[in-house]
């Protein structure tokens, strides 16, 4: 019996050692990485040698915020894979960045400061104690000094105790600057890093073969707490040129781990919403009861899984700088156009760090003919607005997003992009142009108010001039309203519309109009509103 608990522990030794044995951590270099709306994909490649028999092969040091059901692993040789599994590992953090650590640096640098004034301020008070010693013992003997000597004695021992108080003051000093320095930096830390510093993910595979071969592993996950948006650069150099649009992906991650030197890909996909055809089910109404008192209600909706990645917000300032004539050539980036989706692959590696900040990346520039057109709502703003229609808007691929203005080459403010429309042409915003200008103003000689009768009528009539500075001709939209009446005993008529085209539903009045440089039109707008003289209408 003694024999055999020896053989079995000697057995279970045996197994716990080969067990050690056949685990093995690989490095797997992050190749490229898929870059979705909330959310991205990492994929990367390892070569591995594989003993026979059993192996647990473990890639670590990966983001914490994995998705675990997206995991996938291909193996590639004369092997098997067993199974794949992940953990986050909290006895292993992951890497802090290298501005986490050169501020760790920096306070290491400021601590060896403060170490060697207090080391310097301990050996001034040992001067110090020696001064008042000596002071002491001179008392103490009762020695008869002259007059010169004793004037000698105190300057100096009055002079080192000066210079000893002095220094000490300085050096405590410089210990609480240098402490302030070190608070202001562990803050910075905190704040980058949190309490605590963030588990390493592992995903470990298990292989087997029946002989040493050699074989390669590929791993691929999606990880929250990264993603993109659109924003655009707009630039029109003159209304007789082409429109030209600079597609930029705004990237941002903080997974935990820093994106070295990799492909990245930007889709506007959203993998993680079911693809399944939605089905209609019956329609039951009844009667509404109310619920009783002190129940509450919630409601959720099931099949959607919402993002947990931030929506980062912050944007890059830009200066209203004047565009160069001649401008660098754009990154190459080559578009997969799919039947649903389209990737921006950009061409040159790039190092993406978990931080949270926001990275631009140019993806796509394109110059596209429009047909430009200026708007005004002088009742409003007399303002007037650049239009710009295109009418190959789809083939561009472009998602809704901010715009940043640019005409003549000059920048002239922020607009929306907005790709959410039901037409055949995109009407792009290019904000206002100064050379155009509008006045609309109240022709008080034409504006009466009388009572005839049961009834009060009120006249309005309005002149609104625009003259085109321009050195070319220009087509503008004007647009203008009357009031709509909501109450029989109310009249509105439109007197005077100087060609303009009334829509009876809306009671917006549109003119388009062509103006030739220098050339100053004059629109008038006249209607009367008649209704009981004992009520009251408010029209101004």
């Amino acid at each position: 019996m003694k024999e055999f608990i020896i053989s079995l522990s000697f057995l279970i030794s045996f197994l716990q050692y080969s067990s050690a044995d056949n685990e093995k951590d690989i490095k797997a270099t992050l190749s490229r990485v898929t870059v979705y709306p909330d959310r991205a994909q990492l994929f990367h490649e390892a070569t591995i040698d594989i003993p026979s028999g059993s192996t647990v092969f473990k890639l670590g040091g990966l983001s914490p915020y994995i998705d675990v059901q997206s995991i996938q692993v291909k193996g590639y040789g004369e092997f098997t894979i067993m199974g794949v599994n992940h953990q986050n590992n909290y006895l292993e953090n992951l890497e802090e960045l290298p501005e986490i650590k050169s501020v760790r640096n920096q306070i290491e640098a400021l601590q060896i400061k403060a170490e060697d004034e207090k080391a310097a301020i301990s050996v001034l008070k040992e001067k110090e104690a020696f001064l008042v010693a000596n002071r002491a013992v001179l008392v103490a003997k009762e020695t008869a000094f002259s007059t010169d000597q004793l004037k000698n004695v105190m300057d100096l021992y009055t002079n080192n105790m000066e210079q000893v108080t002095i220094t000490v003051l300085k050096k405590n000093r410089l210990i609480k600057d240098y402490e302030k320095q070190i608070a202001a930096l562990q803050k910075q830390i905190s704040d980058r890093t949190g309490k605590q510093q963030l588990p390493s993910g592992e995903i470990s595979v298990t292989a087997t073969s029946s002989k040493p071969v050699a074989g390669k592993l590929s791993f691929s996950y999606v990880v929250n707490n990264a993603g993109w948006y659109p924003s655009y650069d707009i630039r029109v150099d003159d209304i007789t040129k082409p429109v030209n649009i600079l597609y930029k992906a705004n990237v941002f991650q903080s997974t935990g781990t820093e994106w070295k030197n990799v492909k990245l890909s930007f889709s506007n996909a959203s993998p993680w919403i079911s693809g399944d055809v939605p089905k209609l089910d019956p329609w039951f109404i009844d009667y509404y009861t109310p619920p009783s008192p002190g129940i509450v209600l919630r409601g959720a909706v099931s099949g959607v899984r919402k993002s947990e990645a931030p929506v980062m917000m912050e944007m890059d300032a830009r200066e209203s700088s004047v565009i160069k004539q001649i401008e660098a050539a754009p990154m190459i980036v080559g578009k997969q156009v799919g039947e649903t989706t389209v990737t921006f692959d950009v061409a040159i590696p790039y190092s993406i760090a978990s931080d949270g900040k926001i990275q631009t990346i140019e993806i796509q520039r394109t110059s596209s003919p429009a047909d430009y057109k200026y708007v005004t709502i002088p009742k409003l703003s007399t303002l007037a607005y650049l239009t710009g229609e295109i009418t190959n808007w789809a083939e561009q691929s472009l998602m809704s997003g901010e715009a940043t203005l640019y005409f003549e080459n000059s920048f002239v403010g922020k607009s929306f992009l907005n790709v959410n429309q039901l037409t055949d042409s995109l009407q792009i915003s290019l904000g206002t142009d100064n050379s155009i200008l509008v006045k609309r103003e109240k022709q008080k000689d034409f504006t009466s108010r009388k009572v005839l009768g049961s009834n009060k009528t009120e006249i309005y009539s309005f002149l609104t001039t625009i003259r085109n500075n321009k050195p070319g001709p220009i087509k503008i939209a004007l647009y203008d309203q009357i009031p709509i009446s909501s109450n029989s005993g109310i009249t509105v008529d439109a007197t005077e519309l100087t060609g303009g085209q009334l829509n009876s539903r809306t009671g917006i009045v549109k003119w388009d109009l062509e103006i030739k440089p220098q050339e100053t039109k004059r629109i008038i707008l006249t209607y009367s509103v008649r209704y009981p003289k004992e009520k009251t209408v408010i029209l101004e």
